[in-house]
């Protein structure tokens, strides 16, 4: 098991574990970015908690990349801050990772070129996304569905408290991403994780996401995935595609403790207890 860095209550404070669970691990708060004089992010409110998946929606250009490179730190704000839980662990997927065709590269070492870990821990998070049997192939060989899933599972190796996934399903077929999402859903019941998506793919993601954030350089509208798509702003922005877009409700037996671990809904009864 990792270890969770947890904010303190001050002395008059009196937490429940679902206000914990509540408290984001990290949170931007009124986020601008102005670059060349020109305006790409304005006024952004975003937060991430554990157990929970975000998603980044809008148009090309929106500003949803630079959204996830000011949360990550690699870009300042021009304005408002960003907040991360002390000690925060994030497991990175960018967008584009673009490989030299003649250099010699397996997964093994793809797995391993910013982090040292053990061949062992290396097929255990492969193995989490269905990608063990790919850990000697040459990374050129991969498909885009396995080279996702290989991509995932690097960034699982940090133990992450937090998954940001910038595009997670690029290259992957219909059947693919629905996988992917599912699989994406999984991790985060297992590990308790918050995830920050940025997707483009409305058809599939709206299923397989809790908030929906969408954006166009500011915040057009936010809140579950049903809302969002019955919102004027949002059938503005994407038209008969938003209208194509349906959204099947899932339904968990669980909740989410304060270090996101699985907490049931209606636990059986002690034995004992009758019932």
């Amino acid at each position: 098991m990792f270890r969770r860095d947890r904010p303190t209550a001050g002395p008059a404070t009196d937490h429940t574990s679902e206000d914990r669970t509540a408290v984001p691990l990290i949170a931007a708060a009124g986020v601008s970015v102005v670059l060349d004089a020109r305006p790409i992010l304005d006024g952004v409110d975003l937060g991430v908690s554990p157990g929970h998946i975000v998603t980044v929606v809008g148009p090309n250009g929106a500003g949803k990349t630079t959204l996830v490179r000011v949360l990550l730190g690699l870009l300042p704000p021009s304005a408002g801050h960003v907040n991360r839980r002390p000690g925060l662990r994030v497991g990175y997927l960018p967008q584009r990772l673009s490989f030299d065709p003649v250099l010699p590269l397996t997964v093994a070492r793809l797995m391993t070129l910013t982090v040292r870990r053990s061949r062992s821990a290396v097929l255990a998070a492969l193995a989490e996304t269905g990608g063990d049997h790919l850990i000697t192939t040459p990374v050129q060989a991969l498909s885009g569905g396995e080279l996702q899933r290989v991509l995932l599972a690097r960034a699982l190796l940090r133990e992450p408290d937090l998954l940001v996934l910038d595009e997670p399903v690029q290259g992957v077929d219909f059947t693919g991403e629905a996988e992917l999402y599912r699989l994406i859903g999984t991790i985060r019941d297992r590990r308790g994780c918050g995830v920050l998506m940025v997707s483009h793919d409305l058809h599939v993601v709206m299923a397989a996401t809790d908030h929906v954030v969408c954006i166009n350089r500011h915040v057009c509208c936010a809140g579950a995935p049903a809302q969002v798509t019955r919102h004027p702003a949002y059938r503005s922005l994407f038209g008969a595609r938003a209208a194509a877009v349906a959204v099947y409700p899932h339904h968990h037996d669980h909740t989410h403790g304060p270090g996101g671990e699985v907490v049931p809904l209606n636990p059986p009864p002690a034995a004992g207890t009758g019932g």
